[in-house]
């Protein structure tokens, strides 16, 4: 079939030259082709080649489906220069990439290291791993990196001497790692800081445009929800967490006395008492003082003690037992100071107790759900009411007031009661008011809740056996007479800090964490249930 020459364009003559060379090629094939990459162009006749093997070049070259033209063209250089210049841009990149501003990051600064120690609270890799990532976060609003560097080691230290044990340091080392994340400046949503694309999130991939924006859930009629736990349901659930007899007896709560009305009877193991009347041992340090007929001390005697618990921590070659506040060995000298020795008390005088009673209900009511938690001070007589909080359900305070002791205070406790001689100076409530108001809000079928509550019935003497406790409900691996603290059980459970207050605990705040750990208690186990 004979060839034939383009019909005239009336495109511009640079357009119509690069389509020509195009045509060209598409009928010389390998030869053009060759030609061009070795830099000469021959204004020779069209030549017949053999037909080359099938490619994807060819097929695209082919699919054009322009015809090839006889002849060469005017301008062959010119042609020549626009053809390679064309296929140079079709082949490599030209572009250079733009610097990036590099920014600091961990790995080009000397990291501080956190010295090891043994028998620390917290290990020490912990310590390290937080401390790199508040490093991390502070480089990015922090206007040097020696500025960085000392504020995340003055987070980390804070974190560290906030907590008194792995787990606590672990909650307030998140806790900190969110507020530094918070200072840092927000990027540009849906755009990525480096590049100018847009980030497609991973539910856009899999699910299309519609994916991000719908949420699925699974309809499950059987689950509890928020408003099925409050009022009777929520009492119906708790009358299984109730306490045994047995709990009651094993956890020291009291119970009355068979014989003397107004009396207490404790059924655990009796403590050991001296053997003179007027000989107290201090509930502090354990030294053994003399006090007059009034109670108090005959000589002036500091007391040296420890307010942290004993715990065992693994040392080389083995393990070792230290005070948690300062972690001396087990027998060292206090490393707190008062100024003078104290005693409990409480389970020595179990007179003046008060029981709560049936009371009848009126239609759909239940006998009520509160939570409880007294603060104490030390007096002549020993520890001795001077707090007293109630929450419902919906943690909102019911009952709160200071509680004017019936003997002198001799320490006010403050570093755990929050209580303080100011507190209790224009206070005229007494313990006996307490127990009107008390008896007349509970009955005794109404759910108390708290933790090591009979440590809080024995100083507001009131007998109550319709009670949840949140000390029995999270019990200690090792069992009794060991028990969780209420802190770590917020921090394990909800990850939630309390009693980090440096004036003392809120009686208030310990109610309300009682009452949100059982509630909490009751959702998972009905999840299990159904």
């Amino acid at each position: 079939m004979p060839l034939r020459s383009p019909s005239p364009s009336p495109w511009p003559g640079p357009l119509h030259a690069e389509m020509h060379v195009l045509l060209a090629l598409s009928g010389r094939g390998c030869l053009v082709l060759r030609h061009v990459v070795m830099g000469s162009h021959s204004p020779c006749a069209h030549t017949p080649c053999a037909p080359p093997a099938p490619t994807g070049a060819k097929r695209t070259l082919a699919a054009s489906g322009s015809q090839p033209s006889n002849g060469p063209e005017p301008g062959g250089q010119q042609l020549k220069t626009r053809t390679l210049s064309g296929m140079a841009s079709k082949t490599t990149t030209t572009i250079t990439p733009k610097r990036i501003a590099h920014s600091p990051s961990l790995q080009s600064l000397k990291k501080p290291i956190i010295p090891k120690e043994f028998g620390g609270k917290v290990p020490t890799v912990i310590r390290q791993r937080y401390l790199n990532l508040f490093i991390e976060e502070c480089l990015k609003f922090c206007t040097s990196n020696q500025e960085a560097i000392e504020k995340a080691l003055n987070e980390e230290k804070v974190a560290y001497d906030r907590s008194p044990s792995k787990n606590i340091y672990l909650n307030v080392a998140v806790n900190t790692l969110k507020k530094l994340r918070g200072l840092a400046p927000s990027a540009v949503p849906g755009l990525s800081k480096t590049s100018g694309r847009r980030v497609v999130s991973h539910e856009v991939v899999l699910g299309g445009r519609l994916a991000a924006k719908t949420s699925f859930s699974l309809s499950r009629p059987s689950s509890p929800r928020v408003e099925d736990l409050k009022g009777a349901a929520l009492y119906t659930r708790l009358r299984e967490y109730l306490l045994t007899q047995d709990q009651l007896k094993e956890n020291g709560y009291p119970f009355p006395h068979p014989e003397r009305p107004g009396g207490a009877i404790i059924f655990t193991a009796e403590e050991k008492r001296p053997k003179d009347s007027s000989c107290r041992t201090c509930c502090r340090c354990g030294t053994e003082y003399l006090v007059s007929s009034s109670g108090r001390c005959i000589r002036d005697e500091e007391c040296y003690y420890h307010w942290g618990r004993l715990r065992r921590n693994r040392v080389a070659g083995g393990w070792e037992t230290q005070y948690m506040c300062c972690s001396a060995a087990a027998g060292s000298v206090g490393c707190q100071v008062a100024k003078q020795h104290v005693q409990d008390g409480r389970k020595e005088r179990l007179e003046g107790f008060v029981k709560t009673f049936e009371k009848e209900l009126s239609g759909d009511a239940h006998p009520g759900i509160y939570a409880l938690d007294c603060e104490m001070s030390y007096t002549t007589y020993g520890l001795e009411l001077t707090r007293v909080t109630v929450v419902d359900t919906d943690v909102h305070v019911v009952y709160d007031t200071f509680v004017k002791p019936d003997n002198e205070i001799v320490d006010y406790n403050t570093r755990f009661s929050g209580v303080t001689e100011a507190d209790l100076a224009d206070t005229s409530v007494t313990l006996r008011d307490v127990q009107a108001v008390l008896l007349s809000m509970f009955s005794a079928d109404t759910i108390l809740i708290g933790h090591s509550l009979e440590s809080d019935l024995l100083a507001l003497k009131v007998i109550h056996s319709t009670v949840v406790d949140t000390s029995v409900l999270f019990p200690h691996r090792l069992g009794l007479p060991y028990k969780r603290s209420l802190r770590n059980l917020m921090a394990d459970y909800l990850r939630q800090i309390i009693q980090d207050n440096v004036d003392g605990h809120s009686s208030s705040e310990d109610a309300g964490a009682c009452m949100h750990l059982v509630i909490w208690k009751v959702r998972e186990d009905a999840k299990t249930k159904r």
